[in-house]
């Protein structure tokens, strides 16, 4: 569902200014720094020399809650990479519903196969939460693939890991009930992104009810039904800018692990 862990020292790469108004791409922000890059595991171990060619050529962007990173069908003009936040993958099914397949943080890139084969994208992007994008033009990034070999192995590790953790996910929703779904979610969240609180994990995620519903497959019934229950049994509760795992054993045995 998710990429690579976040590690506490990549939670704040950069500071994210107050909300503000933007539109469909956020507004561009300053060149970034190479040193930026140092950071994201992608580029982590690329020659000096090319991580100043990316930062040369790209561009960071930032997104509001909400706004849309590139939608399904979009042709992949950039190679995009998250500096700071966090990006839901969602198709949209047939009836208006969302389907959410994967949630990417810190250091991820969004739409790497769409980007590499100029196919269009194959899913939409949008921000969970006040994001920053490195944009790099696909061109570019391309002929940097072409020269790098530390770049093409970490771009094949990442894939391949997406696609194990896409196959599990499509298996659980076409197999796993739904309650067993809502425990493998918020146990996944709180491994990536959780931190320890009280005895218990705390997931610094807002997600809203409808969310929920379209990360697990589900009615936004089903979801507050389950949410209401698993809070008065003291499983898991809801905050105001997250989750809270109360009863780690009780969702794994939930979960089925």
């Amino acid at each position: 569902m998710t990429g690579h862990a976040v590690q506490p020292a990549e939670r704040a790469l950069i500071r994210i200014s107050p909300v503000h108004q933007c539109g469909y791409h956020a507004r561009h922000m300053p060149v970034p720094d190479p040193d930026l890059l140092v950071r994201l595991p992608l580029f982590r171990r690329v020659r000096p020399e090319d991580r100043v060619r990316v930062a040369a050529a790209g561009r960071l962007r930032r997104y509001e809650r909400g706004d849309v990173v590139f939608e399904e069908g979009e042709p992949p003009d950039d190679f995009v990479t998250i500096v700071e936040g966090r990006v839901k993958i969602f198709k949209r099914l047939p009836g208006g519903r969302d389907l959410i397949l994967q949630i990417f943080g810190t250091g991820d890139p969004l739409g790497a196969v769409a980007v590499y084969e100029g196919r269009p994208y194959p899913a939409s992007a949008q921000a969970l939460d006040p994001t920053v994008c490195l944009h790099v033009p696909r061109q570019a990034f391309l002929g940097l693939l072409e020269e790098s070999p530390a770049l093409v192995r970490g771009l094949l590790s990442g894939l391949t890991l997406r696609l194990i953790e896409l196959t599990e996910r499509l298996s659980e929703l076409a197999g796993a009930g739904v309650e067993a779904r809502f425990a493998r979610l918020f146990l996944k969240l709180s491994e990536q992104f959780g931190i320890p609180r009280d005895g218990g994990r705390f997931v610094p995620f807002p997600l809203s009810r409808q969310e929920l519903a379209d990360m697990t497959g589900t009615t936004i019934e089903t979801c507050i039904r389950i949410m209401s229950r698993w809070g008065k049994e003291g499983v898991l509760t809801t905050e105001r800018d997250g989750f809270v795992l109360v009863n780690g054993q009780v969702l794994e045995q939930l979960a089925g692990r």
